[in-house]
Parts: structure tokens; C-alpha cells; sequence
């Protein structure tokens, strides 16, 4: 019997596997439908980027896009995310540096680099959801936790992505 079969004392065979977009390519898994999105992403498709921080969706080291909104991996039900897409920080910039790539290393904004693709990903999540944010709104989305407190900087940055994002015809109409 397989582990990713095992439930109590009884065994099971999954119906009809799960299937996603994950960072552009079709993935299907075989797994418990309940077993959060992280646990998925970090042992069944060793993409070890989102992190575990609290298990309780109130830091944020696990946030990644679904649908273009961000969302607690650490929370989200695999079965929660079939026929949707998901984007990881292995996603993000897989081609070449995404602008908040750019703009996180320009502003100088990792320090320990723990919390960094979780907020990354809920920049991300707020950029497709409001492309010229305000700082209320910056500061009101991005709830993830910093330990080394640099906050001022993610500000800074998403500021900036948010201006190259939009080019430089609409960056210069403010």
C-alpha cells in the first residue's frame, strides 16, 4: 500500500486524480483531495519554494496564485484548486526576471530570504488585482510576516513593479 493511499486504518484507491495548471504546465495528483496545496507542492511535485511557516494561513511563507489571486497554500484543500491555475515563486519569472524580481533586488528587500516568495507571490496577487496600488492598499493586502522587518522596502518595490509593469506611457500619466 502507498503512503499518499493511506487514510486511518483503511486503505483507498483516489477515483479521479486532481489536475491543475501549475506554472503554465497540466499537473494531475493522485493524492488525498484534502491534503493542503502545500504539502502537495512540496513532497509530491518537490517544488520546495513556497514554505511552511505556520500552518495557519497568519504568516504567509506559503502564499502562491491561484486564479491570479493569492492565497495560503498552507490552507487551500488540494481539491480546491482542480481546473484552476496555480502559480508558485518557481513560476514567477521562469522565462526571465518578473519586474518584482527586479524591484525586490533594485530595493534591496530580502534579508534572511524566508518569508521572500510568499511575499513575492502576495505582490503578485495584489499587482493583478490592483495595478497602481495605493499604500492602504498595499498595506492592507500585504499581511505576510517579516521578521526582519523590511516592510518599507516591500512597500518601495511594489510601487516600483507596479510602474514597470504598466510600462512607461502609463507610469509617466500620474
Amino acid at each position: 500500500m502507498r503512503d499518499n493511499q493511506r487514510h486511518g486504518a483503511y486503505s483507498f484507491a483516489m477515483a479521479t486524480p486532481i489536475t491543475f495548471v501549475l506554472n503554465g504546465e497540466r499537473v494531475a495528483l493522485d493524492i488525498e483531495p484534502a491534503t493542503p496545496l502545500l504539502w502537495a507542492l512540496r513532497d509530491q511535485l518537490q517544488l520546495t519554494g513556497t514554505k511552511f511557516g505556520c500552518g495557519i494561513g497568519a504568516c504567509g511563507a506559503c502564499t502562491v496564485v491561484v486564479d491570479g489571486r493569492a492565497q495560503r497554500a498552507c490552507l487551500t484543500p488540494l481539491e480546491s484548486v482542480a481546473g484552476r491555475t496555480v502559480t508558485t515563486i518557481e513560476g514567477l519569472g521562469a522565462a526571465k526576471l518578473h519586474a518584482l524580481q527586479l524591484a525586490w533586488i533594485e530595493y534591496q528587500v530580502p534579508q534572511c530570504g524566508y518569508c521572500q516568495s510568499g511575499m513575492l507571490m502576495a505582490a503578485l496577487g495584489l499587482l493583478n488585482e490592483y495595478p497602481d496600488p495605493s499604500d492602504a492598499q498595499i498595506d492592507s493586502q500585504i499581511n505576510n510576516i517579516c521578521r526582519c522587518g523590511t516592510y518599507q522596502r516591500v512597500r518601495l518595490a511594489i510601487h516600483s513593479a507596479a510602474r514597470a509593469l504598466r510600462g512607461p506611457k502609463q507610469a509617466s500619466s500620474k
